[in-house]
C-alpha cells in the first residue's frame, strides 16, 4: 500500500486555474479532458477504486482525482513518493475501460504537458505526445512550473521510467 501524508485535500492554485480553462475536443482532436474544480472527495474516489478495480478492500487514500475525460475515465495525483509534497506527487490516469499509466512526474510537469496540449487520454490510449500547443496553459505553466519546460514526450518517457510498475500494481490490487 502506498503510504499519504495525510487527507490533505487543499485543491493546488494551479489546478484551480487549470479548471478555468477551456479544453476542446472535436472528432478526434484536442484535448479530452474534463479538469474539477475540487478534488473528489475521499469516498468518491473509495468507491470508484473499488469499482474499477472489483476490489472491495481497497480505499482510494493514495489518490487525489482532479479530472476526467468524456468517457469517465479520471486523472490523479498519486501519492507514490512517501513524505513529499501533493505537487511533487505523480499524475495517473485510470481510464474507463481499465487503461492506466502515468502521465507525469509532478504537477509541474503536467502542467507542461497540458501546455504541449495533449491530456491524460491522449497519453496513455492513444500514447499522443504532440497537439496543438495551448498559449493560455502555457502562461499558467510559466506561472506555477517549478520544473524548466520540457516536451511532452521527454516528461512522459521519464515518468514511466521513475515509475515502471504502476500498471503491474494496478493489475494486482484487481480481483
Amino acid at each position: 500500500m502506498i503510504e499519504t501524508t495525510g487527507d490533505d485535500r487543499a485543491f493546488p492554485p494551479a489546478l484551480a486555474e487549470v479548471a478555468r480553462v477551456e479544453f476542446e475536443y472535436e472528432e478526434d482532436e484536442g484535448v479530452d479532458f474534463e479538469p474539477y474544480d475540487a478534488f473528489d472527495s475521499a469516498e468518491e474516489t473509495t468507491d470508484w477504486l473499488r469499482n474499477w478495480t472489483g476490489n472491495h478492500e481497497l480505499d482510494g487514500a493514495a489518490y487525489r482525482v482532479f479530472g476526467q475525460d468524456g468517457t469517465g475515465g479520471l486523472a490523479a495525483l498519486w501519492f507514490a513518493r512517501p513524505g513529499r509534497p501533493l505537487a511533487e506527487q505523480p499524475v495517473v490516469f485510470l481510464g474507463s475501460e481499465g487503461e492506466r499509466g502515468v502521465v507525469a512526474g509532478s504537477l509541474s510537469d503536467f502542467l507542461w504537458v497540458l501546455a504541449d496540449g495533449v491530456g491524460p487520454l491522449e497519453i496513455v490510449e492513444f500514447e499522443q505526445y504532440e497537439g496543438r500547443p495551448n498559449p493560455a496553459l502555457a502562461q499558467l505553466a510559466e506561472r506555477h512550473a517549478t520544473t524548466p519546460r520540457r516536451t511532452a514526450r521527454e516528461i512522459v518517457t521519464a515518468a514511466q521510467a521513475d515509475f515502471p510498475t504502476f500498471s503491474e500494481d494496478i493489475d494486482a490490487l484487481c480481483r
